[in-house]
């Protein structure tokens, strides 16, 4: 029974695209901030390859404590480069299973048109707050004591492609809001096809508003992607964290939400020891969501080396005939002014008995991820210009 492990390490990029100033994005490097910290460890991705990776092993913060040279690494290695046009989470996982993004999702500097605002007014029954780009931390602290006295729901968005509706569970109760992130997701289709709708509840009192764990996300459906064709030819597609979520759904077989990290791991580990062929799925979201968009290197760098730590665990369960991938979907380097998504490479590791290690260099597209998943299920998605990665032994 084949089976693959596929673990996104959200926002985990490993340094600047060529097209990164298009993105405002030169000199980003994800990887290259958090290994200068003092908090940083992760040898067990480096024996498996990550600091031979293309681009990698040159960072000045990587030559300090780089200790496994290329032909002792573990694993099979790549960089992925993103064709898709964008850098925002549905992007870079629909594009890692195949779907490459020709036209970039809308996105909303100034704000969503009037219309749209009137409609959601409409639909869902309460006022809208705010309606700008704001840090999801900050608006429901400028907003949040407006919010309890109007019922007002408060929208905002940012530099990715998302509508985000922030509300207190007390006022808005979870599953009001996410009934109204659904007819938002109705709302915004076409020309204003977001990303990505999203409900962010929160909790506490004036001053000392937080966020809970119960965030959705309300995806655009995805075309035809890997995750599709396995579910096709009978094979489990099991998803971990966001991933439902992010592919709406579609050629999901089962899932389960999250909290955090260590759950997602928790949860993968448990999928593991269960019988199936097919892939497991997972997102582990706290690297972009606490880290990455709050510029907190310290906690980011923690945050990799507790992955690091649990990794034994997980190849600890790997079967005969299981593959271990861990990659990321973008990058989001927190040691920039910016607070956004960052244009990068990502790393692709890839472990298991039937893996032929080596530095494979740097692959044009992240679909090269799900082409490799499907050739070593015997199957393909027809598309020419996606070469899998040939580190997989027949």
């Amino acid at each position: 029974m084949k089976r693959v492990f596929l673990i996104v390490l959200d926002s985990f990029g490993v340094g600047e695209m060529p097209d990164a100033k298009e993105y405002n994005d030169q000199g980003s490097s994800t990887l290259g901030t958090v290994a200068g910290h003092k908090c940083f460890s992760m040898p067990n991705m480096e024996k498996l390859g990550l600091f031979c990776l293309d681009g990698v092993a040159s960072m000045d913060s990587v030559q300090k404590i780089r200790k496994v040279q290329q032909e002792d690494i573990l694993g099979a290695v790549a960089r992925m480069q993103e064709a898709s046009k964008g850098k925002d989470t549905t992007t870079g996982h629909w594009e890692i299973a195949g779907c490459i993004s020709k036209h970039p999702f809308p996105t909303y500097p100034d704000g969503f048109p009037a219309d749209i605002i009137q409609e959601v007014e409409r639909q869902t029954g309460r006022k809208v707050l705010c309606n700008k780009p704001y840090s999801g931390t900050q608006v429901i602290q400028d907003y949040g004591e407006e919010h309890i006295k109007t019922g007002a729901l408060i929208c905002y968005t940012s530099a990715d492609s998302v509508f985000q509706i922030a509300a207190h569970e007390d006022i808005v109760p979870l599953e009001e809001l996410y009934s109204i992130c659904k007819k938002v997701r109705k709302i915004l289709k076409g020309k204003h096809g977001v990303g990505r709708v999203i409900a962010r509840p929160f909790i506490g009192k004036a001053g000392n508003f937080v966020r809970t764990s119960n965030r959705h996300d309300f995806s655009l459906l995805p075309p035809e992607t890997m995750l599709d064709i396995l579910k096709e030819h009978e094979k489990e597609v099991l998803a971990v964290g966001k991933i439902n979520d992010i592919f709406a759904g579609k050629g999901i077989t089962d899932f389960v939400y999250t909290k955090n990290n260590d759950e997602g791991v928790e949860k993968t580990l448990s999928y593991m020891d269960r019988e199936f062929e097919g892939i497991c799925f997972t997102n582990l979201v706290d690297f972009d969501m606490l880290y990455g968009h709050r510029n907190d290197v310290e906690g980011y760098a923690k945050a990799l080396s507790r992955f690091d730590s649990q990794l034994p665990q997980i190849i600890g369960k790997l079967r005969e005939d299981d593959i271990l991938m861990i990659t990321a979907d973008h990058g989001c380097d927190p040691g920039t002014p910016s607070t956004d998504h960052s244009r990068e490479y990502t790393p692709l590791v890839v472990y298991g008995k039937k893996v032929i290690p080596g530095n494979y260099g740097t692959y044009p597209t992240f679909a090269s991820i799900g082409e490799t998943i499907l050739q070593y299920f015997g199957l393909s998605s027809n598309q020419e210009k996606i070469s899998p990665i040939p580190c997989l032994k027949e």
